[in-house]
């Protein structure tokens, strides 16, 4: 069942996909294809899974933790606590307090000197069956002052998550440039396909007059020659725009995760942007708090800052609470037994550092030094960060007028075009002025597809210096 509902799902998301790429995929549709396909951002995910396993890792440090140990061993020999029988004299204290048999009652047993009156200790009786030898420990442990280590790894286990959703962020915003920066190529191109043809079309129509004019005696072949070269040079332009149209479709398909031959309308294709975007502009401490990359490095120096206290931890006592239970066999609490016999025990245990060649304090001065470089990073960071945001501004302004001054020309270029043309006809302009003016029309059309384009990947630009590309929508 659980694989039915995923086919179903497959399909959907597929049905929907195919019915918006039918009616002309979206900025954002193409955004949404990077992210979700995009395999730097699922690393970054699976960095913050472990983040959060991290995490909740580190909080156990502070839960008493339990342990089990057995070994069981085969001897090869017995144990034998005496090396023969044992006779032992059975008689009276003497008058001094002693007690000693004399020598009369003194008897020689299989070699040995032995009191005729005696207790037999059998060497049996002194053996210990040790040949299966098993020891069971079951022990607890409750950390109560480790040197705050244990509140630091905790601390650090925190800031590490944060940083792992920080680069992911980063990551994220870098994705979204990539797709928009595709996704505008593609548009800049397609406009650019349009106006080649419309061009060329011009062109031949043109060519179409100036041979009708020359078999009728009114221009010159030199004229239908320039117009010729002229037609040439458009279509070896078609012909590059066309294969720069398709590469740029594959490496948005790529961008996406589509098959590099998916070809799909975009909906912004007939773009018309006449003015920039209103952007509120932030201040520098808006924006550092915004950009995932001071942020990352705010948190690296935080990070370093707990790992000295860590290391400072090294100087201090530690102490924790145990509590045992052992059992073995055999066993030796109520004679010797064979059996499993066992006993508990409680304790507090205590260990200070007393003298390891310095090894502390270098470590401590290690932590410092990376807490230091983590510091100057951030520093070098934001004065980074301030010229992108200056250069961002003052380059979507410089474009702005571009734009304006773009649209002006193309205004004249159309006037200058429709009066070659009529003059033309009237036989008073020739040409030349003519083809002039037509690369003029060409020139003015391609210079505001540019504009428009750059400014959008300003506005992307800018968003990205602001710290919020991708937060809008």
């Amino acid at each position: 069942e659980k694989m039915i509902r995923v086919f179903i799902c497959m399909v959907l998301w597929l049905t929907g996909l195919s019915l918006k790429a039918q009616s002309g995929l979206s900025l954002q549709d193409c955004r949404n294809l990077a992210v979700e396909n995009n395999k730097k951002l699922k690393i970054a995910d699976e960095e913050i899974q472990s983040g959060l396993a991290q995490k909740e890792e580190a909080f156990t440090k502070y839960l008493p933790g339990i342990d089990a140990a057995g070994i069981y061993m085969r001897n090869q020999k017995k144990m034998n606590l005496l090396e023969h029988d044992a006779y032992l004299p059975v008689g009276a204290l003497q008058a001094d307090g002693s007690w000693r048999p004399r020598p009369d009652q003194v008897q020689i047993i299989n070699g040995q000197a032995v009191p005729k009156d005696y207790a037999l200790l059998p060497k049996e009786a002194m053996s210990v069956d040790d040949r299966n030898t098993a020891i069971l420990q079951l022990g607890l442990t409750q950390p109560v002052y480790m040197g705050g280590k244990i509140r630091a790894y905790n601390r650090l286990a925190g800031l590490s998550l944060e940083l792992a959703y920080s680069k992911r962020e980063l990551e994220l915003q870098n994705v979204i440039e990539l797709s928009d920066e595709a996704y505008w190529q593609v548009v800049s191109l397609i406009n650019r396909k349009k106006l080649a043809e419309k061009y060329v079309e011009t062109l031949k129509k043109f060519e179409r007059d100036i041979d009708l004019m020359y078999k009728t005696g009114l221009s010159t072949k030199a004229d239908v020659l320039s117009v010729k070269v002229k037609l040439n040079e458009a279509e070896m332009q078609q012909l590059r725009v066309e294969d720069g149209l398709s590469l740029a479709r594959m490496h948005l398909n790529q961008v996406c995760g589509l098959s590099t031959d998916t070809i799909f309308p975009l909906k912004d294709e007939n773009i018309v942007i006449n003015k920039v975007q209103g952007f509120e502009q932030l201040s520098l401490e808006q924006i550092y708090a915004k950009r995932p990359e001071v942020v990352g490095l705010e948190l690296a120096t935080r990070i370093y800052k707990k790992k000295e206290k860590i290391a400072l931890a090294e100087y201090l006592p530690t102490v924790a609470l145990t509590a045992n239970y052992l059992t073995m066999t055999p066993s030796f609490f109520n004679g010797i037994s064979t059996k499993f016999d066992g006993m508990w025990s409680v304790g507090v245990g205590v260990k200070a550092p007393l003298f390891h060649w310095g090894a502390s304090r270098k470590s401590l001065r290690n932590a410092r030094a990376q807490t230091g470089m983590a510091e100057y990073r951030l520093q070098e960071v934001k004065e980074q960060i301030e010229l992108q945001v200056r250069q961002s501004e003052f380059k979507i302004k410089e474009v702005a007028k571009k734009l304006e001054m773009a649209g002006t020309n193309l205004e004249k270029a159309n006037e200058n075009l429709k009066l070659a043309n009529l003059g033309f006809q009237e036989g008073t302009i020739p040409v030349s002025n003519v083809l002039e003016a037509q690369s003029a029309w060409l020139s003015a059309h391609s210079e505001l597809i540019d504009s428009r384009i750059e400014m959008k990947l300003c506005e992307v630009y800018l968003q990205k210096a602001y710290g919020i590309l991708g937060q809008e929508n």
